[in-house]
C-alpha cells in the first residue's frame, strides 16, 4: 500500500517538474507553487485560456497598481475576488 503511495507521489512530482520545465521554456514566469495552484484550478474545471486571460489581468494591474475585479463564476456574476 505504501509502495503504490510512494508510487503515485514521485509521479506526481515528475509530472509537476515536467511542467514547471515547459512552463520556464515558454518564460511564463510561473513559480512551482503558482504553477500548482494553476493545475489544480484545471483539475477542477476552470477553463485554462479563462485563467491565463486572469492571470495577464493580474499582473497587468500590479504593474499599474489599479485593482481588478474577477468574476468566479457564470452563474453568481456578484460572486468574485477585487484584487
Amino acid at each position: 500500500m505504501a509502495s503504490a503511495a510512494n508510487t503515485n507521489l514521485n509521479a506526481v512530482r515528475e509530472t509537476m517538474e515536467a511542467l514547471l520545465e515547459i512552463s520556464r521554456l515558454l518564460n511564463t514566469g510561473l513559480d512551482m507553487e503558482s504553477l500548482s495552484i494553476c493545475v489544480r484550478l484545471c483539475e477542477q474545471g476552470i477553463n485554462p485560456e479563462a485563467l491565463s486571460a486572469v492571470i495577464k489581468e493580474l499582473r497587468k494591474a500590479s504593474e499599474t497598481s489599479e485593482g481588478v475585479y474577477v468574476c468566479m463564476s457564470d452563474n453568481y456574476p456578484g460572486r468574485g475576488l477585487f484584487f
